[in-house]
């Protein structure tokens, strides 16, 4: 089978396009013929290896993981003889392994993984891009925040993948939602469902005199020094972007103060909660409730390119990669 490989950190060239042994599942595994996948941010992060941190998770020297991709949209090819989940035909979407990558004509998981029956309505491609951004948002607004109605949330980086999802989730937990984002992406970000939109490029959130419960930053672009300006007493600040400012953050709001700081490390989260996710997600979309935010598709052969276009940060929602035509 063809897969994207990387061996070593760097540029978006160390990505190669290799012949491999196609996996043969075990008693309690299934086969997905990956259709579809996606390019996320943290793609790129991983496979340029220049965040420190983000090494402890793949490998300090080099890449642990050599097949890269979270998300998959595919159809079950076979199945272990233990399976009672999935049958052969199934078509499905979710999560790959830290160690399995989706970026792959195939992909091995236990059946016990996130899998979820894709939305019959939905083209592979519309529905790989169904749960990336959501699987990290709603881990911080259902669970960190315990976002409640009425409650109001801060949204920054509201158009892109993790954003533009947190801005529907939050809307249907009842919350009033401003979002932030460029000048390009002030309509879309309102045609979500927002509140009210603010222009970074045009306004400083920290100085609008609004303040709020929750201000989620979803793109590692604020600080906890800019954010605790706006934020209600005992309000919370979250992120995605592990640093050590933010730690000590963390650590010295844990134990002084009302404003706090955290983060929520979504991709660790148990299957069983990101199952549980899935499931809302399908309930949302098949009642019009949430709409996946596509920017632009690549084939596989020109995941490369993916990212680099990722990497200029101009990106709205998902990325998306054709594997294999339906």
């Amino acid at each position: 089978m063809k897969a994207v490989m990387y061996t070593q950190y760097g540029s978006a060239d160390v990505l190669q396009l290799n012949e491999v042994e196609k996996p043969i599942p075990a008693d309690n595994e299934v086969l997905i013929k990956i259709h579809a996948t996606t390019v996320a941010s943290t793609d790129a992060i991983f496979r340029a290896g220049s965040d420190f941190m983000a090494r402890m998770f793949t490998g300090l020297m080099k890449p642990k993981p050599t097949i890269p991709g979270g998300s998959f949209a595919g159809e079950i090819e076979t199945v272990g003889k233990d399976v009672k989940r999935f049958q052969v035909g199934d078509q499905v979407f979710g999560t790959a392994d830290p160690d399995t990558g989706a970026h792959a004509e195939y992909l091995n998981l236990p059946e016990d993984r996130a899998i979820a029956l894709k939305p019959e309505h939905m083209t592979y491609e519309e529905a790989v891009a169904i749960h990336p951004g959501a699987l990290t948002a709603l881990p911080n607004l259902q669970g960190a925040a315990n976002l409640q109605a009425g409650q109001k949330i801060l949204i920054i980086g509201a158009s892109g993948s993790i954003g533009s999802s947190a801005v529907q989730l939050a809307k249907h937990f009842g919350a009033d939602v401003t979002g932030v984002c460029s000048t390009a992406n002030v309509e879309m970000v309102q045609s979500l469902g927002a509140d009210k939109v603010i222009d970074y490029k045009k306004e400083d959130y920290s100085r609008s005199g609004e303040t709020y419960d929750v201000v989620f930053d979803t793109v590692g672009k604020s600080s906890f020094g800019q954010a605790r300006r706006v934020l209600k007493p005992g309000g919370l600040y979250l992120t995605t972007i592990i640093s050590p400012a933010l730690l000590l953050h963390m650590l010295w709001t844990s134990k002084f103060g009302s404003k706090k700081a955290k983060i929520v490390f979504a991709g660790l989260r148990p299957a069983s909660e990101k199952n549980g996710y899935l499931a809302l997600l399908l309930e949302l979309v098949e009642t019009g409730r949430f709409k996946p935010v596509i920017d632009r598709h690549y084939p596989l052969e020109r995941i490369a390119e993916a990212h680099r276009y990722v990497e200029t940060g101009r990106k709205k929602g998902n990325v998306v990669i054709t594997v294999a035509q339906s």
